[in-house]
C-alpha cells in the first residue's frame, strides 16, 4: 500500500535542510547525506578530498549552504 500524504496523488517533496543534531560545523554535510540517503561520513571525506586536491570551490559552497539554508 502507498502512504501518499498529499490527495493529489503525487509524491510528496523532498526539501534540503540543514541537520543540526548530527553537525559537525553547520549541519551541511549531513543534511547533504541526509537529503541524498548517503553516510554523511562519506559527503564529509568527500569534502576533505577535494580540498587536499587544491579545489578551493568546496569551501565556497559550504559557506553558501550554510548561509542560504535553513
Amino acid at each position: 500500500m502507498n502512504d501518499l500524504r498529499n490527495s493529489g496523488g503525487t509524491p510528496p517533496s523532498r526539501s534540503f535542510r540543514l541537520d543540526k543534531s548530527n553537525a559537525k560545523l553547520a549541519g551541511v554535510c549531513a543534511g547533504i547525506g541526509n537529503y541524498f540517503n548517503i553516510d554523511p561520513l562519506l559527503v564529509r571525506i568527500g569534502f576533505v578530498i577535494a580540498l587536499l586536491l587544491g579545489f578551493g570551490a568546496p569551501v565556497l559552497i559550504y559557506l553558501a549552504i550554510a548561509l542560504i539554508a535553513d
